[in-house]
Parts: structure tokens; C-alpha cells; sequence
């Protein structure tokens, strides 16, 4: 399951943080788009980008010592690199490729423009404290369901480890080389044929099992009518979304965090998260989904927001159980 709330999961960054080296950027590169957008208040890019990489070696992602943060997606209008870094109060983007203007036009969304997290109000001194230290957290809106549908199958029921493999090698084998810069090695993730493409044998060496594999082929058959879901709202998004067998309210609320940016997508069906909450504010550690959500409650229109703002805090029960068993079908 979601293997950055395990507390002891050292490869999985709780909460979506992700370190941006401090520095500052050089030239744009050659062939880019350039856009220098000025938010309304503090963005950080570690917060705010953070949960859009999976695992420290994902081939989509990638923090550079200049303070830039770099991305490679499939956009509408086809592949593209986004590289961002911060002068100042300006943000500075630069993109690559064909969807390079697509990319920078929702830039602000990206950021958080859409997000509001004035109307956050904290209800425990732990929360409280957490939002105070945090006044760069924006919730990211990317636009995109599948980028975000597909390593999230690949995160079901299996340890974060097994899922980050997972999508380095299906990315890295089936995706392309990102258009920009080449020195980064990043690599934009294959179209909906592709992945339908993609042979039974070469899943299994990739340690997914069927019942992923089919599920990500049922989504990329629809991937037109998922992406519609980036423009519902989130009661709607996620019928559209569970509507492929195979997909289900952990799924669903985890896509639409990164794809829709709703402060109130609360993930449940974690094996982990209801117990992280649950001690942080109730010391509970065997909460339940249905004790996290009422305890969530007050949040109610924020309660992933809370979330969030809870697993960055860092208070989270000692291990009593066995590490989740790490297994590779690959090799069998």
C-alpha cells in the first residue's frame, strides 16, 4: 500500500516532501519555452512537487544542486520536460517538446494557484503546528489522470520498494527519452497503446501481477474518458475512475490528489494511515478508516490537506508487526 506512510520506509518520503537542493538556476537551455510566473504567496517546491515523484529514482522526476526541479510528462499535446526553479518570489519554468506550451499554461495550477489554504483552519495543536512550519504547502493540480492512475495500481497491495521498481523499469523500457536536456536521463512514460501493448512476460519481470496489469490495460482502454475526470469535481472523478474494475477509493482519492488538487480527496483503505492519524491525534494507533475519518471530521472540505499536514509533522506509532513482506514475481 501507499509505502510513504510507513514510518519506517526510508525510501518513501512521508507526506510527498521531497528535498530541492538550495542554488540557483543557470540559462535556460537551448530550444526552450520560458515563462516567470509570480505567485500570490510562499510556494515550496519540495512540498508542493514532492508527491508527484515516486521513489528517489523515478525516470520522470528529478531535483538538480541548482535549486531546479524537473519534470517529464505526456501532456494533450504530446511529450514534454518541464524544468522549475525559484528566483526570488518568481517562479522560473522552462519547457521542452511538444507539449512545452501546454505544460507552461498550467504552470500556476501546478503550483497551487487554485488551492486555497487560507480557509485551512487547524484544530489540533499538532496540526496547528505543522501548518505554521509548512506556509509553502500548495496542493499541486497537474490535469493529468493517467500519470497519476497508472503508479498508483502499481502501489496496490504490494510494499513501495516493489512498486517504485516497478514503474522505473516500465517507464524506462516502454516510455522515451524526455525532449531538453539529455544529461538528466528522464524519460517521458509511454501512451495509452503502449501500455496496452505491453506483453504478460515482461509485466511479470516487472513484479506486477495480473490483477494490476489488467487493471492499468482496462484504464489506458478508456484513458479519454479518465481524463475528463481532471476537469469534475471530486464526487463525480471518483465514479468515473471506479467505474474500471480494479480501481477503488484508495486508488481513486490518490489519483485525484495529484490530478485534481482537492484539499479534500482523504485516502482510505491505507494499511497504514489510519493508525498514523489516529496516534498523532488521539493516540490510537489501531484507528480504523472509520476512526480517522471521524477524527478528520472537523476538516471536513480539507481533510486531505490535514492529512497531509499530519504525516509531515512526523509523529507516528512505533513498529510492533513485522516489516510488510517484499516479494519480486519477477523472479520466479
Amino acid at each position: 500500500m501507499a509505502g510513504r506512510f510507513d514510518p519506517l520506509n526510508r525510501t518513501a518520503v512521508r507526506g510527498g516532501r521531497t528535498d530541492v537542493p538550495p542554488g540557483r538556476a543557470g540559462a535556460a537551455g537551448a530550444g526552450a519555452v520560458e515563462r516567470r510566473w509570480t505567485p500570490d504567496g510562499p510556494v515550496d517546491l519540495g512540498l508542493t512537487l514532492g508527491p508527484l515523484r515516486r521513489g528517489p529514482a523515478d525516470p520522470t522526476f528529478r531535483t538538480t544542486p541548482d535549486g531546479s526541479v524537473w519534470r517529464a510528462t505526456r501532456t494533450p499535446d504530446g511529450p514534454a520536460t518541464l524544468r522549475v526553479s525559484r528566483t526570488g518570489t518568481e517562479i522560473d519554468a522552462e519547457a521542452w517538446g511538444a507539449g512545452a506550451a501546454w505544460l507552461l499554461d498550467h504552470l500556476p495550477a501546478l503550483l497551487g494557484a487554485g488551492d486555497d489554504p487560507a480557509v485551512f483552519v487547524p484544530r489540533h495543536r499538532l496540526v496547528h503546528a505543522s501548518h505554521r512550519r509548512r506556509p509553502g504547502l500548495r496542493l499541486t493540480r497537474t490535469g493529468l489522470v493517467l500519470e497519476s492512475l497508472i503508479p498508483t495500481v502499481l502501489e496496490q497491495k504490494v510494499t513501495a520498494d516493489e512498486a517504485y521498481r516497478a514503474w522505473r523499469r516500465l517507464v524506462r523500457q516502454y516510455g522515451e527519452p524526455a525532449p531538453g536536456p539529455h544529461g538528466l536521463n528522464l524519460h517521458v512514460m509511454p501512451d495509452p497503446r503502449t501500455w496496452a501493448m505491453i506483453p504478460s512476460w515482461d509485466w511479470h519481470r516487472a513484479g506486477v501481477d495480473a490483477k494490476r496489469s489488467d487493471t492499468i490495460v482496462r484504464a489506458v482502454r478508456v484513458a479519454n474518458r479518465l481524463e475528463e475526470a481532471a476537469a469534475m469535481d471530486l464526487p463525480e472523478a471518483a465514479r468515473r475512475l471506479e467505474a474500471v474494475p480494479g480501481i477503488g477509493p484508495w486508488t481513486s482519492a490518490e489519483t485525484l490528489q495529484r490530478s485534481n488538487g482537492h484539499p479534500d480527496a482523504v485516502t482510505t483503505g491505507d494499511l497504514h494511515l489510519p493508525g498514523i492519524i489516529g496516534y498523532a491525534l488521539a493516540d490510537d494507533r489501531d484507528a480504523d478508516d472509520a476512526a480517522m475519518l471521524e477524527l478528520l471530521a472537523p476538516y471536513a472540505g480539507q481533510r486531505h490537506r490535514a492529512a497531509r499536514l499530519i504525516l509531515l509533522a512526523g509523529r507516528t506509532p512505533p513498529r510492533r508487526t513485522p516489516r510488510m513482506y517484499r516479494s519480486d514475481i519477477g523472479r520466479l
